[in-house]
């Protein structure tokens, strides 16, 4: 039961994330432009070093759609990777965090070029514009507000990943007294 679960859990997660991804995409049509010319083309990302205490990540294959969008291919069968992005997952917490602050993670891109030249704009330009879409539920007042406060939190916590980066590092260097 506790499997099927994760299996249903998983696959609302990934629906909801294609959802966030595509409102991106949408939002700046620079990049629906760039993935139109792709459209059926398989888009396969994979997480490396994904720790096995934590549930296991469901497939990651896009099939790109003639609205130049992204269409989750399910747990079925996926269609022949065009391209495929490795992730490195080893550390789940960090990859968020670098997510949140905008930092790109650590990536290996294999397949064809073209694509490979779109998928690496998109990584390096598309930023979700959080205050834009709370100023529709909330006022441009009060979005300006939150965002004033995420970007001071996404700023302490970057600030807080690089003191605790350093502190790792040093400790690595340090040779352990007994």
């Amino acid at each position: 039961m506790l499997h099927t679960f994760q299996q249903l859990l998983a696959t609302a997660a990934m629906e909801r994330f294609t959802l966030m991804v595509n409102h991106v995409l949408a939002a700046e049509t620079a990049a629906v432009q760039r993935l139109r010319p792709h459209t059926g083309r398989c888009i396969r990302l994979h997480m490396s070093g994904w720790p096995s205490p934590l549930p296991p990540v469901p497939e990651l294959s896009f099939v790109v759609t003639p609205a130049g969008l992204l269409e989750w291919c399910g747990t079925g069968p996926a269609p022949a990777a065009d391209l495929r992005v490795e992730v490195d997952a080893s550390n789940p917490a960090r990859l968020v965090a670098q997510g949140l602050v905008g930092q790109r993670p650590k990536v290996d891109v294999a397949g064809d070029a073209t694509l490979a030249t779109d998928v690496s704009w998109l990584m390096d330009n598309l930023r979700w514009d959080v205050q834009d879409d709370l100023a529709r539920l909330v006022g441009p007042a009060v979005a300006h507000e939150l965002a004033r406060v995420g970007a001071a939190l996404a700023r302490g916590l970057r600030e807080a990943l690089g003191a605790l980066s350093g502190a790792a590092a040093r400790a690595r260097a340090e040779p352990s007294v007994r």
